[in-house]
């Protein structure tokens, strides 16, 4: 049966539409169990009718005429129960509905399945034979599974509009909501623009074209370049390889013919599919059926095929790539976010973004909530590669996506963009003034940076200084290490706008979430490998050229700090401290006028919060990356949308180990900031204010609201709730009782729209 069920959903993975996908579950489950008849029911939610949609084994006049009310016949008991009806004598159920147009009046025996998706009923997967038995545990299981797989089918195409009724075939799509992870707050309201990482040809998402002669002229440039580069590279490893090796070039050359994979991809194209998606669909077939062959050779040359496409595929996105159409209001959908892909968008088009990998924790979320970009992460379930040109709501602050939304939502929705907006504008009048509660205790708050853009909107909402550079960035988008010059280039301009606030600039943090595609780091579990300050001390090149850069750009400005990351033991800061000492002399001996800049740990990893006495005898400063320390202390991939429950920063272990942090390095006579997102979260901040942080650093977007907030509450006030969440042991309490003391104050304005709409 595993093997039955593997095949059946590569097949309904390569149908090309709902109506193919649903003939071949009935057909495929209609033989791999033997049974006469095999149905699919699709519950239609507008009407309260079941519609059967397609069936093997019943009268073919019926699929799409035939309905059902939402609690009439053993489908409606099946859909009303949710579960599993196994029934030998269907006829004999008090329950059973006679339907005359289906002929199933010679059928005894009934097994019928839900198909339920996300705790909302779908449909009713049914099975019936002549012979009057009861369908065994492994048949039921068999069902089941089907029907779970067929959810799944069905929920997509209902997403993309795909799904219709008969009775509907010129409805406007139904409106469907996506569950993610909530990444970046605020909400956008536009049109989806599906990125593909590049030479993915699982990746590439569906789309129409109008232009078909446009895309024929693509698609065999595209052929000719590829044909090019294969007869060179023959022709250069001639005399190298075996000849059977040198034969694989001519059959690659003779599958590219237009009596083969080409005339079948031209053919799609006609019928109105790009260039890509009709590549997409050839290959994968072909390959679906080369995987499926029992013999071992022909099962190999699948690899061929795929890799053939792959060539002809990165060839058609060198000629597309400068193409993509930006409408004014653009949400970018991507399976994977990264920095290159933002690095790709007009900031100016860009609205909103979704990644259906990553959690809202991750580097690129970061990234995105420095931005100001509403942000929905981990959205496994949306059909990314079919969104194309759809209309969408993102709403960042819970996490959820809305496709073909209905004008009454709009409406609510951009009511609340409204709100925010001027909730925002009234907030610019605190540009300038300090952040001073009211009685009187006064807490800088620096933000975090990582792009240039990042000054000018952090120095606009009135930054004090920089927490954080992230140096990784510049690196995340070159295709080489920078040169020195160039680094020094790109922080002096970070030094100089700040000037004369301080700029914490953070050496290269790679590994991880972060990888840079010239120097990959290939690990089983890269959070717990060669990250960080690991990294960099393995390779002093790096680091040194890195300390040089950021020295010579301090020349004249002197508000430099330089801070290490990922440290978890007091070796680590000693070598690096030689380095950058080292660097220092070799600077002061080019003649550059500089001081030492002061030199700090971050505090990442459960090992350092216990060290931190050490750690502040030998640096200057120390500063909290809260949501790496989270991760661990919790041990919760952050970049995981299935534990992204889990990952909680008000977790009473996390609020320990900070108010720890700040004790021991205040025992030392040395300040601490903290860095991560829990800075920019206004009712941790309050925490954060109360425990005695020297400095919070946070996106630039949130600096404002945190602001608002602690102005507003006395530290004295503070400290009473940091005592109140310190005795309690769920982190889901300790937020909602901080949430609930803003409310109180009439600071409910700050949460970021929280409150779900219905």
């Amino acid at each position: 049966m595993l093997s039955t069920l593997r095949r059946i959903v590569q097949e309904v993975g390569a149908a090309r539409d709902l109506q193919t996908a649903l003939d071949v579950i009935v057909r495929s489950v209609s033989v791999a169990m033997c049974s006469d008849v095999c149905s699919v029911y699709l519950y239609n939610e507008d009407t309260n009718r079941y519609t059967l949609m397609a069936s093997e084994g019943l009268n073919r006049q019926a699929v799409g005429r035939v309905t059902l009310g939402r609690s009439e016949g053993l489908v409606g008991q099946v859909g009303l129960r949710e579960e599993p009806i196994n029934l030998e004598d269907a006829a004999s159920h008090p329950k059973f509905r006679y339907l005359k147009e289906t002929g199933e009046e010679r059928y005894r025996s009934f097994l019928g399945a839900p198909i339920i998706h996300h705790r909302r009923l779908l449909g009713v997967l049914v099975i019936q034979q002549t012979k009057q038995r009861r369908f065994d545990e492994s048949e039921e299981s068999f069902l089941v599974t089907m029907s779970a797989q067929l959810a799944g089918v069905i929920a997509h195409a209902e997403a993309t509009g795909s799904l219709h009724f008969p009775t509907s075939a010129h409805e406007r799509p139904r409106q469907s909501r996506f569950i993610g992870v909530a990444g970046a707050p605020g909400i956008a309201i536009g049109t989806a623009v599906v990125l593909a990482p590049p030479a993915d040809i699982n990746a590439v998402p569906e789309k129409d074209t109008d232009d078909i002669e446009l895309e024929l002229t693509l698609f065999r440039q595209a052929l000719v370049s590829v044909r090019e580069m294969m007869s060179a590279t023959a022709e250069k490893l001639s005399g190298q390889i075996p000849a059977e090796e040198q034969a694989l070039f001519d059959v690659y050359l003779r599958m590219l013919d237009d009596n083969a994979l080409g005339a079948e991809i031209e053919a799609l194209i006609r019928k109105g599919q790009w260039a890509q998606g009709a590549l997409k669909a050839v290959i994968l077939e072909h390959v679906r059926h080369f995987e499926m062959m029992d013999d071992p050779y022909l099962r190999e040359r699948a690899t061929d095929v795929r890799d053939l496409g792959r060539r002809v595929l990165a060839a058609l996105q060198q000629q597309q790539q400068d193409d993509v159409a930006w409408p004014d209001n653009a949400i970018v959908i991507s399976e994977e976010l990264t920095p290159s892909v933002l690095g790709e968008v007009p900031r100016e088009k860009l609205a909103g973004l979704v990644s259906v990998q990553g959690s809202g924790n991750s580097h690129v979320a970061i990234l995105a909530r420095a931005m100001g970009a509403p942000t929905v992460m981990g959205a496994v379930d949306l059909p990314w590669d079919r969104m194309a040109n759809r209309e969408l709501i993102v709403d960042g602050n819970l996490g959820r996506v809305y496709v073909s939304p209905a004008p009454e939502l709009i409406n609510q929705y951009r009511s609340l963009i409204d709100e925010e907006l001027a909730f925002v504008e009234g907030l610019e009048s605190l540009k300038d003034e300090p952040c001073i509660t009211p009685d009187h205790y006064r807490l800088p708050l620096w933000v975090n940076t990582g792009l240039m853009t990042d000054a000018i909107r952090s120095l606009d909402h009135g930054a004090e200084g920089v927490g954080l550079y992230r140096t990784e960035v510049p690196f995340m988008i070159r295709e080489r290490f920078p040169s020195e010059k160039e680094q020094e280039d790109i922080y002096r301009e970070q030094l100089k706008s700040f000037a004369p606030r301080p700029v914490t600039i953070r050496t290269l943090d790679i590994g991880g979430d972060k990888s840079l595609g010239y120097f990959p780091i290939k690990e089983e579990n890269p959070f717990l490998g060669w990250r960080g300050i690991r990294v960099t001390l393995d390779h002093p090149e790096i680091f040194l050229v890195q300390i040089r850069a950021m020295l010579k750009a301090s020349e004249g400005l002197d508000n430099l700090r330089i801070m290490l990351p990922m440290i978890s033991g007091v070796p680590e800061v000693e070598e690096a401290l030689y380095l950058i000492h080292r660097a220092y002399h070799e600077v002061l001996s080019e003649g550059v006028n500089i001081q030492l800049p002061p030199v700090g740990v971050m505090i990442e990893v459960p090992a350092a919060v216990y060290q931190v006495r050490e750690f502040a005898r030998r640096v200057d400063f120390l500063s909290i990356g809260s949501n790496d320390l989270t991760q661990y202390i919790l041990a919760v991939d952050r970049n995981n949308p299935r534990v992204a429950d889990l990952y909680q920063p008000y977790h009473p272990a996390v609020l320990h180990a900070l108010h720890k942090v700040v004790t021991d390095a205040h025992l030392e006579g040395k300040p601490v900031s903290i860095c991560g997102e829990m800075a920019g979260d206004p009712s941790a901040a309050v925490l954060l204010m109360a425990m005695g942080f020297d400095v919070l650093s946070m996106n630039a977007t949130n600096l404002p609201r945190v602001k608002w907030a602690l102005r507003n509450i006395p530290l004295t006030d503070a400290k009473v709730l940091l005592d109140e969440v310190l005795e309690m042991d769920n982190p889901r309490v300790i937020r909602s009782a901080m949430e609930l003391a803003l409310r109180r104050r009439g600071l409910d304005k700050v949460l970021g729209g929280r409150s779900e709409i219905n």
